[in-house]
């Protein structure tokens, strides 16, 4: 197989999609396979307004159609809805081709966060999106079920990993040099620091200690200023943050509109039980176990799960691999190629796939596709 992985989230971006896809090319490799990426890196691109680390990419369907023939991929996944995204799925549905896509991010909730835009409106635009391919993938059974309820169709589930030879409890190990001499409990919290992450709310709770705020955006500079006794430790990768879950006594969750949270299996993985809400991603990951506690009061459940033992939080990460998770990508990604592109149902199939704003694709010239 040789894939063609297109998505807008890619380097100098740290997020969970990133680190997705990274772990799916390593081991589509590892398997055989030839994965192939289109990502920002490829074309002219601008700032994301508020998120400098976030590039658009000035691209535009002739642009990825002229890169096809020396891409030459035998199948096409794109992973998100924005510039790379769209071109590639008018591309595909010009030729006719077959292709899956991945549903990672909440854009109506985010969205709906920063401007009077109806989710409503926003989840219309992503099912016309979606609706095209011949498989979308979820990370989650809550997930599912919820874009099933919104008319999403052809779901299939997809759901993730972690590193548990860099993410393990450090019994034994020094601090990090930016913690000692700090008060605990350490309280923890990794991911973009932005308002749909919701991290106002873990560093307003009334807890001992210190709390400890990983990450970096456009939030940064006020909520610094907020709190001033929170330690924030910018963007870390590698053992650097591996050394920082190991460190820490409790991950403080309090996202209400992530798909997964790859980050909870960095945490567990470390051992740390997590506090979070009961919602889609903890849910999921931390619902029916005994290494978190999910309550809509956050501070009582950072409190509560500092009696969680952490070799249970290790033992629960265990049971989540990045080949596992690879062989769900890869076989979601045959499965959905050998039913066949939607819009070979006929000529309206095409044409009627066309998101709103966007000109009719054409219709695949005989012999092509």
């Amino acid at each position: 197989m040789r894939l063609l992985v297109a998505t807008d989230a890619w380097h100098p971006q740290v997020n969970g999609v990133v680190r997705s896809l990274e772990h799916m090319v390593a081991a589509g490799r590892r398997r055989g396979h030839d994965p192939v990426m289109l990502t920002p890196l490829d074309f002219a691109s601008v700032p994301l307004p508020g998120y400098a680390e976030i590039r658009l990419s000035l691209v535009t369907a002739r642009g990825v159609a002229a890169r096809f023939p020396t891409l030459a991929p035998t199948h096409v996944h794109i992973a998100t809805e924005g510039p790379i995204g769209l071109a590639t799925r008018r591309v595909c549905l010009s030729q006719g081709r077959p292709f899956t896509t991945s549903y990672h991010t909440r854009f109506p909730e985010y969205l709906a966060a920063r401007l009077p835009v109806p989710e409503r409106w926003s989840y219309a635009w992503l099912r016309r999106f979606h609706g095209a391919a011949s498989g979308t993938m979820v990370s989650t059974p809550s997930l599912e079920r919820d874009l099933a309820g919104r008319g999403f169709t052809r779901l299939m589930r997809w759901t993730r990993g972690v590193d548990t030879d860099l993410f393990r409890p450090r019994n034994g190990e020094a601090l990090p040099e930016a913690l000692e001499g700090l008060p605990r409990p350490f309280f923890l919290f990794v991911g973009r620091l932005a308002v749909e992450k919701n991290v106002e709310a873990f560093l307003r709770l009334d807890l001992p200690g210190t709390k400890l705020v990983v990450g970096d955006g456009p939030d940064r500079a006020r909520l610094a200023g907020l709190f001033p006794m929170a330690r924030f430790l910018g963007t870390l990768t590698g053992e650097a943050l591996a050394r920082v879950y190991g460190a820490s006594d409790v991950f403080v969750f309090p996202s209400l509109t992530d798909t997964f949270g790859i980050v909870l299996l960095e945490a567990l993985a470390s051992g740390l039980p997590v506090a979070a809400y009961p919602v889609t991603g903890p849910l999921d990951v931390i619902g029916g176990t005994t290494v978190g506690i999910l309550d809509q009061d956050l501070g009582a459940a950072a409190r509560a799960a500092l009696a969680i033992p952490r070799e249970a939080c290790r033992a629960e990460a265990l049971r989540y691999t990045w080949e596992a998770s690879a062989d769900q990508f890869y076989g979601n990604i045959e499965a959905a190629h050998a039913e066949g592109a939607p819009g070979r149902r006929g000529r309206l199939g095409l044409l009627r796939r066309a998101l709103p704003g966007e000109a009719p694709a054409p219709l695949p010239r005989v012999g092509e596709g």
